[in-house]
This record gives C-alpha cells, sequence and structure tokens, in this order.
C-alpha cells in the first residue's frame, strides 16, 4: 500500500457518484447473506446491499453510518475498476455545498477519514483493506467548472448543480466562487420526479416508477405511452420553468452571464433547458460523474502546487 490513490466521490442525496460510477444511495441491511453478492458489502459482521432505491432525506449525512458504508462501497468500485489491487492507501477527496462548507467541513473530514486507520471489508465476495491517509474537501460544481477551460476565460459564470434534493447555486467571478452569492433551494429532482408521478397518477391512474419517469426524460426508447410521455415532458418543462425563476429570485441574471448546469438533474432536463428560455447561454454539463473528476483534478493540482481557480 505505499501508493496513495486519490478516489473522488459526490455523495449526493439520489446517487453516489465516483469518477467511473454512479449508483442510488439506497442501503438495505440483512443480519445473514443476502441472496446475491452483487453489490453486497460485508462490514463489521453485517451484509448490507448498496444501490437499492434511495435513501431517505439526510440533511446531516454524518448522523448514521449509511454514507459511510456507501462510500466504503463506492472505494471498492474504484479499486477494482482501476485494477490497482485490494490493498490501498487511498486519499479521499469529496464534497460539500458551499452555503454549509465552513459549518459540515470539520464534522464531514472526520466522519469519512475515521482517524486513518486501516478499514477491512469485503465487497462482492472480495475481500478490501483500505487506508484513508487523508480527506479533501472542495465547493460542489466549483470542481467540475474547473474542468470546463472554454469557460475559464469568462469574468462571470452561473452555476446550478441540480442534485436529488437541492441545487446549489453560486457566481464564480474570475473562476473564484463569490460566496454571498450561494444559494440552497430545496427543489432538487426528487422534487420534480415526485410531481410527475402524481401528475400521472392523476391524469391516467397509474403509478409510475422514477426509474421509468428518469428513463423517458432521457430519451430512451421503451414502453411507455405517448399520453404518459406528454404528461412527463410537460412537468419537467414546468419545473424547469419553476427552477428558473427561482434562480432570478435569488439575484442571479442567466440573461447576463453563462449559466452551467451539471449533477443528475442537468442530465435529464437536458432537452427542456435551452437559450429560448431568455439564458444568455446555457451550459449543460450532462456527465453525473463530472464533480467527482473534478475533486481528483484538484487533489492532482494542489499536491503539484498549482493554484487553484488562478
Amino acid at each position: 500500500m505505499s501508493d496513495i490513490l486519490t478516489i473522488g466521490v459526490d455523495h449526493g442525496y439520489a446517487a453516489m457518484k465516483t469518477a467511473h460510477f454512479a449508483f442510488p444511495t439506497g442501503l438495505v441491511e440483512y443480519d445473514h447473506e443476502p441472496y446475491t453478492q452483487q453489490n453486497v458489502l460485508e462490514y463489521g459482521g453485517k451484509f448490507y446491499v448498496a444501490g437499492s432505491g434511495r435513501q431517505p432525506l439526510q440533511k446531516d449525512k454524518t448522523l448514521t453510518e449509511d454514507y459511510y458504508l456507501l462510500t466504503l462501497a463506492a472505494i471498492a468500485k474504484e479499486l477494482a475498476y482501476r485494477n490497482t489491487g485490494h490493498a490501498a492507501s487511498v486519499h479521499l477527496a469529496a464534497g460539500l455545498p458551499l452555503t454549509s462548507f465552513g459549518r459540515d467541513k470539520k464534522k464531514f473530514r472526520a466522519y469519512l477519514l475515521r482517524d486513518g486507520r486501516p478499514v477491512f471489508f469485503r465487497f462482492e465476495g472480495t475481500a478490501y483493506t483500505v487506508n484513508t491517509t487523508d480527506v479533501s474537501l472542495f465547493p460542489q460544481g466549483y470542481a467540475a467548472v474547473l474542468t470546463q477551460p472554454e469557460l475559464l476565460g469568462e469574468p462571470s459564470v452561473i452555476l446550478a448543480d441540480i442534485g436529488g434534493w437541492t441545487v446549489d447555486l453560486m457566481r464564480l467571478d474570475n473562476q473564484i466562487p463569490n460566496a454571498a452569492t450561494c444559494r440552497s433551494l430545496e427543489l432538487g429532482m426528487i422534487r420534480c420526479l415526485d410531481e410527475i408521478a402524481e401528475q400521472v397518477r392523476r391524469a391516467l391512474g397509474l403509478s409510475m416508477t422514477a426509474a421509468q419517469i428518469e428513463s423517458c426524460l432521457r430519451g430512451e426508447s421503451g414502453s411507455t405511452g405517448e399520453q404518459v410521455r406528454e404528461i412527463i415532458h410537460r412537468e419537467a418543462g414546468a419545473y424547469t420553468r419553476r427552477l428558473l425563476s427561482a434562480i432570478t429570485e435569488s439575484g442571479l441574471d442567466t440573461r447576463a452571464m453563462p449559466a452551467v448546469f451539471l449533477g443528475g438533474g442537468a442530465a435529464l432536463l437536458k432537452r427542456h433547458v435551452s437559450a429560448t428560455d431568455g439564458l444568455c447561454r446555457p451550459l449543460i454539463l450532462d456527465d453525473v460523474c463530472l464533480n467527482a473528476k473534478g475533486y481528483e483534478r484538484l487533489v492532482g493540482q494542489l499536491s503539484r502546487g498549482v493554484k487553484v481557480g488562478g
């Protein structure tokens, strides 16, 4: 475990993301080995199936062990993908909303670091030994924008990170987050999906799953009828208009500067956000793993002495 691996993890309300994976935050506990090894984490004498549905809303992710267990699953997936062996020293790179960054940074870092002690667990039947040597935390969204060279010359940019429960807003001035502009709106995609499901239920008496609705929003072919698709896209358009209105009410003028949309919600709403909405220049970053990739890049820049945002 001589080489230290940097692994970025984006701890979303609806999904966990690494540089190469995204999976739902659901976690089901078993006292005995479950029927499958797929996505099964064994830790502390118990078994957990990761990625089954989504977590109940946890505004403080350190209150339970759930997000730590999901982090172990995320690390195991990345180690297997990178083929770096089953014993590793890891520099964990993660993020927090800028609105709560100063308040939650110390607590969340301690939650993930666990005093740097080696952790032993099994994932999908494979034994892992992971020593988290350090945890670096960055503002969500900010890291992702720094991966886009076409934006680095813009004097001011609006950033909207559309997550499961919240939409985190900030303005970057000369690549530096303006803390006074940061807002966290409880208008994430969970609200959008729930409203769509309710409208389909009222109009057609059908109970759609979130997976079905998300598939339709991505434009994937399936068995969804035309009436259902019309309702889904109509409500998604209405949600997008509400979101743009809320951004304006937060004091960020999308007509005056480029607006960057990222996160899982950006990928689902890509066809509903355009310049016809009065935006100066919308940019949709639909790679849901972009935050995690950005966290890893920032750790690399800092380790080389590169000035972040400069």
